[in-house]
């Protein structure tokens, strides 16, 4: 990304207190500005996904929008290791975290049936059902502890409940027993 400068007009000619050009963005404001075009590219996505649904291109779908600001503070608050048990409006998360792709989601809509295209279930489930693999291409376990981890979504309101807690306890159990480690 190209540093960002603000051009700021002089207001008097012999005043040269102020700066033609301020200082670039600092760190914080190039993470505000991204933040901002990930939530804006969540939201265009949901509505080009509504449209597609209305005009019957998809049979169904189901999408995040009105819950990007919530979801871009908690991609920011999920570390590597962290384990997620989401609900179907996790897009703009999912999107902030590069668990999913714009082009995955639309995979997903579309219900395609290709691994690489719909990484999440090969279109196996319902749009915005996000997960991550948890076994590499030869069948072995992929390393949990460096990655953003996300079980298959649950469409039941509240089902993903039983779920977080039992990663609850697994997490416990995981700190507390050296022999899992």
């Amino acid at each position: 990304m190209s540093t960002i400068s603000v051009w700021t007009p002089i207001v008097d000619e012999n005043d040269r207190s102020r700066a033609e050009n301020v200082a670039p963005f600092s760190t914080a404001g190039t993470a505000l500005f991204q933040d901002y075009r990930v939530a804006y590219l969540s939201r265009q996505v949901s509505l080009v996904g509504h449209r597609e649904v209305m005009r019957g291109r998809a049979n169904f779908g189901i999408f995040g929008d009105g819950k990007e600001l919530a979801q871009i503070a908690l991609a920011k608050a999920f570390q590597p290791g962290d384990w997620r048990s989401g609900y179907y409006r996790d897009q703009t998360w999912m999107l902030a975290l590069g668990i999913t792709t714009p082009a995955q989601i639309f995979a997903q809509l579309y219900g395609h049936a290709d691994v690489v295209a719909e990484p999440a279930s090969a279109g196996r489930s319902m749009i915005s059902h996000y997960a991550t693999r948890l076994l590499d291409e030869q069948g072995a376990w992929r390393p949990q502890c460096n990655a953003y981890n996300s079980p298959m979504d649950i469409s039941a309101t509240a089902g993903q409940m039983p779920r977080l807690v039992g990663l609850a306890y697994a997490s416990r159990l995981y700190r507390e027993i050296e022999a899992l480690h």
